[in-house]
């Protein structure tokens, strides 16, 4: 008789050394329709474990080295910049300045030359 029931309270410890994987059990279904709720013909449901509840099952599983796959994938960070827009509109006008800096002397060459390319077409159309 004693050893039945030591054998029955060394299964009970067993079985409730990880209660958490009773209530994976339980709320697998729900913990995989999302983390906060999900749309059921046109109503959002909230889930049917609370979001402590949830936690305290994730740091559980965690803790006990297995995997949680009911978080969502995580997006990539946004890469905002900060600081002030005219800031930066400046730095680049400046930049793109220095380049047409650079190109400035053939720009007026070109000019000058289709300048002086319709003084010549007028005074070809004025002389005929």
């Amino acid at each position: 008789m004693a050893s039945k029931v030591v054998k029955t309270v060394a299964k009970t410890a067993t079985q409730y050394q990880f209660p958490w994987q009773e209530k994976l059990v339980k709320y697998k279904d729900e913990l995989a329709k999302g983390v906060w709720g999900y749309w059921e013909l046109g109503a959002w449901k909230p889930l049917g474990i609370s979001a402590r509840r949830r936690a305290r099952l994730r740091k559980e599983v965690l803790a006990a080295g297995q995997d949680w796959t009911y978080d969502p994938e995580r997006k990539e960070m946004r890469t905002k910049r900060k600081g002030h827009k005219v800031d930066r509109i400046a730095a680049e006008k400046r930049a793109q300045t220095a380049e047409l800096m650079k190109k400035m002397p053939q720009m007026l060459l070109d000019y000058k030359k289709r300048r002086w390319e319709k003084k010549m077409k007028e005074e070809e159309a004025n002389n005929k």
